[in-house]
């Protein structure tokens, strides 16, 4: 599990980065620009940016901006309120927020609930898979299935060759999900199997697949 954290105040990034390698390994960085420059570089489970990078609020937007690109999930950290940083950041809705000051156990609660979503649909895609009764026609060439119920909170889609879908698989996104067969396309970024991705809150981005794909997906908590 890797995450990403973005914060240009020395001390506090070095106290954040110490608490969150014990659950991950930690990229560090104080810029916007080594920000975007990692996010180039390789895929995180995580990116928790400060809202204010260089002093600006459009420092920890570029970086979600970024970061939602590659479909890679983004926790917010700021002194402001959830409504002002929802204010700043929109039409963006970051997946998480973190408001200053907080505690050791808030920052590990956070971070924990994006690594465990991650951990916990790899194995949902070892359990219990969908019989042909299981799915439901929801657009042309898009099939659903939860053979566990809802409440057991694993979604199965599965696109066929040449689909095309806005994904909704849940109505407010905030989503991690495993590609396990096939390709896929999200408004640009190309997925093949195996391979993770995170749907962003309130997000419906336009997906497509030239070969067919089987993706298995998993709400964060909370």
């Amino acid at each position: 599990m890797k995450v990403l954290l973005v914060e240009d105040d020395a001390s506090l990034r070095e106290g954040m980065g110490e608490l969150i390698s014990d659950l991950a390994e930690v990229r560090s960085v104080g810029e916007v620009s080594s920000a975007l420059a990692a996010l180039g570089q390789e895929r995180f489970d995580l990116v928790v940016t400060d809202l204010r990078i260089g002093g600006g609020e459009s420092g920890g937007r570029s970086v979600l901006e970024a970061a939602r690109k590659g479909r890679q999930a983004v926790a917010i950290v700021s002194a402001a309120s959830p409504e002002e940083v929802a204010r700043a950041l929109r039409p963006f809705v970051p997946d998480g927020v973190l408001v200053k000051p907080f505690q050791i156990e808030d920052i590990l609660g956070l971070v924990e609930r994006f690594l465990a979503v991650h951990r916990n649909v790899e194995l949902a895609s070892r359990g219990q898979v969908p019989s042909e009764s299981d799915w439901v026609e929801c657009a042309p060439g898009v099939h659903l299935a939860s053979p566990g119920g809802k409440a057991a909170g694993a979604i199965w889609v599965r696109l066929a060759a040449a689909g095309q879908w806005a994904w909704s698989a849940r109505p407010h996104g905030r989503e991690a999900a495993l590609l396990l067969e096939g390709e896929l396309e999200i408004e640009g970024t190309r997925f093949v199997a195996p391979a993770t991705f995170f749907v962003g809150a309130d997000e419906t981005p336009e997906v497509r697949t030239p070969t067919g794909c089987l993706v298995i997906t998993l709400g964060l908590d909370g």
